[in-house]
Parts: structure tokens; C-alpha cells; sequence
């Protein structure tokens, strides 16, 4: 029957098998694929957002390019009606070129708001590729996370059958009192119950011992443990 001599190691496949059962808790749980996909939603949304954007900027593109086109139309029958000879009334004539300064006047504004509409789509084009590239990203991480979740699990449960398979044949070797104080100490201490002493100072709770109880500890021959945290002690 061993004592405390390779309890460290025990505790080492310990924590180890802890670590690996809740790394599979987490993935069974679906915390990361969800998160993936919650991400790659916005991402989405954002990219959509954008788009939409852009086609009704495109749309109203579209209406004023028409619009500023009718006006020329218009523009140039006036002034055709202007100069062709078929209108001789003075004031008809004044009210043609009123209205043809109107039209123009109407047609400088239009213009005016295609300009603006245009480099508002040039600013959205420019936002655009950074916004896919994240979409891309945020896509390919999830397909990634849904392919290797199950492989991973797989991957944990056979580590895990290795190390109790292993922690099995080690825990046989200990004393039964020192393995049930240990036993007890895992469930209380977050599952660190026997630790290094290093220099004087416990590696559990890291505090350092008094030189008495230090003095104390080196005479006994018993189990040692921590006079501040109560774990089990290894010397180092």
C-alpha cells in the first residue's frame, strides 16, 4: 500500500478527467454552435441590412435618372415651341421661357440628389466586402463547430475511458483512510484536494506555512496537510 508518495499524480488524472468531462458537457450542451450561429445570424442581418441598402438606393437612382431624363424632354420641346417660329405672342413666348427656367432650375435639383444618392451607394460598396468577408468567416467557423463537435466528443470519451482505466489501477495502491480523506476533499475543494508544498507555501491556497507548523509537518508521519486550506500536502 502506497501513501502519500503519488497522490499528486492521482490528482493530476483527476483533474484531468474533470476538465475533459466538462469540455463534453459544454459541446453536448450546444453553447458553441449556438453562439456560432447567433453570430453568423448578425452577420447576416448586417450583410441583408446593407443590401437592402443599396437596392433602394439603385431604386431611387433609377426615378431621378428617369425623372431628370422626362424633364430634358420637356426642356427641349419648350424650347423648340421657343425658337420654331409656331408661338408669336409675346407673352406666351415669356411663359415658355419661365417655364423652361423652371424646368431647369427643377432638373439642377434632381441632379443634386443623384449626386448625393450615388456617393451614398459608393460609401455602402465600400463597407460592403469587409461585412461579406465577416459573413464568410462567421459561416465557415460554424460549419467547422457542427463537423467536429461529434468527432471531438468522440475524441473526449476515449480519454477519458484511458485515464480512469488508469486512475482506477492507481487509486488501488493507496492507503483506503488517505484515499477517503481525498475522496471528501475533491467534493469540498473544487476538486483539489491534495496539493504540492513548495518552499513552504502550499501550491492549493498559496498561502506560506508558519516555520512552527512547517517544523511540525517535516516530524510527522502521518498525513500532512495545510494548516490554512486543509488539503493534503505533498513535499516537495
Amino acid at each position: 500500500m502506497r501513501g502519500d508518495d503519488r497522490l499528486l499524480e492521482l490528482q493530476e488524472l483527476d483533474t484531468s478527467i474533470d476538465r475533459l468531462e466538462a469540455r463534453r458537457r459544454h459541446i453536448e450542451s450546444g453553447e458553441e454552435v449556438d453562439q456560432a450561429r447567433r453570430l453568423t445570424e448578425e452577420a447576416e442581418g448586417r450583410v441583408g441590412e446593407l443590401r437592402m441598402a443599396l437596392d433602394s438606393i439603385g431604386a431611387e437612382e433609377r426615378r431621378l435618372e428617369h425623372d431628370i431624363s422626362s424633364i430634358d424632354q420637356r426642356i427641349k420641346a419648350e424650347q423648340g415651341r421657343l425658337y420654331d417660329g409656331s408661338v408669336m405672342n409675346p407673352k406666351e413666348l415669356q411663359a415658355i421661357q419661365a417655364e423652361v427656367t423652371s424646368l431647369r432650375s427643377r432638373k439642377s435639383r434632381l441632379e443634386d440628389e443623384e449626386l448625393g444618392q450615388m456617393e451614398r451607394r459608393e460609401e455602402l460598396e465600400k463597407r460592403l466586402p469587409a461585412l461579406e468577408a465577416g459573413l464568410n468567416e462567421a459561416r465557415e467557423r460554424l460549419d467547422e463547430l457542427e463537423a467536429s463537435s461529434e468527432r471531438e466528443v468522440g475524441e473526449i470519451a476515449a480519454g477519458l475511458r484511458q485515464r480512469r482505466g488508469e486512475r482506477e489501477r492507481l487509486a488501488a495502491e493507496f492507503d483506503e483512510e488517505l484515499l477517503e480523506l481525498y475522496e471528501d476533499l475533491r467534493a469540498g475543494k473544487r476538486g483539489v484536494a491534495a496539493v504540492a508544498l513548495r518552499d513552504g507555501v502550499c501550491q492549493g491556497c498559496h498561502e506560506k506555512l508558519s516555520p512552527l507548523y512547517l517544523d511540525r509537518l517535516k516530524r510527522s508521519e502521518g498525513i500532512r496537510r495545510c494548516e490554512y486550506c486543509r488539503r493534503i500536502l505533498v513535499i516537495e
